[in-house]
């Protein structure tokens, strides 16, 4: 069974590996788009830190953080390379200390339902420093052991190599759908035909219009995210931030977080209606600089290494977009992840794999394309 997948972020390409290693003949296609939300994402796999998500869709994100647990084995017995995936905890922080004993409070009747999140804690100011040493001083937090980082790039790589393994083959450039007896049959890309049985969109940002070529509705659009990277030791000094927790500020919608080699990543905007405009701004800068050095004052003498910029998928009800089209069976579609790529992706394109196959994964149904409706 041939199936041809279109965008090679986290969920093509973990689709794609998920694809390949159960026996399927595997096509990516990728039109390398700059502002990629996988190439820009922070990495934050520590859903129980969110003040905001609850009931199935905290649970579709818990049940995201949980199977990078079983995913990094399953790719280790696959010889693959590097996940980048480490659980370092997380720290939610806040002045406000009532607040936190409620949430801390909270934190532990999620922890009874997902044991994954490890132990849960509240830290006072001095503890919160000695885990984070940039933190500014007034800073309490709840900590949440479990929480984990990944560096999104790294892991596309590694599922593209592992897809490749097993015979997966890449391709460059655009693809348009191709249609016959009122069927996708295939894709077109520079000219060529690739016949396929099935076909996944994972476009990302820019699924919308592959839908539209089939008359579907599917209103996904760009969220620019800018987002910085810090650097904060010397040569051969990594301060040890390899173990350093992700912080998620109380209020901002920013967050924090550290990888080895001494970087901080900090953001992100969320710049809706921003449409593909892949620019660093300087409003965008500040607001990233702003919050970023209220919550860690000592990221002030640190090195701006530099600023990406991503297109986060997003949808009217902020939710993400997993499965089969209703018109087009033989179309899966996979998007709208919103600022949850890295957390949701690897699990959502295990679903997704399980869709192109013909198989009824457990998809939430609030997640299904055919919410928006049918007709573009």
């Amino acid at each position: 069974m041939r199936i041809v997948i279109i965008g090679s972020g986290i969920a093509g390409a973990g689709t794609a590996w998920q694809l390949a290693r159960r026996g399927a003949d595997v096509v990516v296609v990728d039109a390398v788009h700059a502002g990629r939300a996988t190439a820009a994402g922070a990495g934050i796999v520590s859903p129980w830190n969110s003040r905001t998500l609850d009931g199935d869709e905290l649970a579709f994100h818990a049940e995201g953080a949980a199977y990078y647990r079983t995913m990094v084995d399953e790719l280790a017995a696959d010889g693959a390379g590097e996940t980048s995936f480490a659980i370092v905890g997380g720290l939610v922080v806040s002045q406000d200390e009532t607040w936190l004993r409620e949430f801390h409070g909270r934190a532990l009747e999620r922890a009874r339902r997902w044991p994954e999140m490890g132990e849960v804690s509240l830290l006072d100011p001095a503890a919160a420093a000695e885990r984070m040493p940039l933190l500014a001083p007034d800073l309490g937090a709840v900590r949440i052991a479990g929480g984990g980082r990944v560096d999104g790039r790294t892991l596309r790589e590694t599922f593209l190599a592992a897809a490749v393994a097993r015979g997966a083959r890449l391709r460059g450039g655009t693809a348009e759908l191709v249609v016959r007896s009122g069927r996708v049959a295939g894709v077109r890309v520079a000219g060529d035909l690739v016949e396929a049985d099935g076909v996944v969109l994972a476009a990302g940002a820019w699924t919308a219009p592959l839908a539209a070529s089939l008359g579907v509705a599917l209103p996904v659009e760009p969220q620019r995210g800018q987002i910085s990277h810090f650097g904060v030791g010397g040569a051969g000094d990594d301060r040890g931030t390899a173990s350093w927790p992700v912080v998620s500020p109380v209020g901002s919608g920013h967050y924090m977080l550290a990888f080895p080699d001494a970087r901080v990543v900090a953001g992100a905007t969320r710049e809706t209606g921003s449409g593909f405009d892949h620019r660093v701004t300087a409003a965008g800068q500040r607001e990233v600089l702003t919050q970023a050095l209220a919550v860690a004052p000592g990221l002030a003498d640190a090195t701006l290494l530099e600023t990406r910029v991503g297109f986060r998928p997003v949808t009217p009800d902020g939710r993400p977009v997993i499965g089969a089209l209703a018109a087009h069976p033989e179309v899966t579609v996979l998007t709208g992840f919103g600022a949850g790529g890295l957390t949701i992706g690897p699990n959502a394109a295990r679903l997704a794999a399980a869709a192109a196959l013909g198989e009824r994964p457990d998809i939430p149904e609030l997640f299904r394309p055919e919410r928006f409706g049918g007709a573009a």
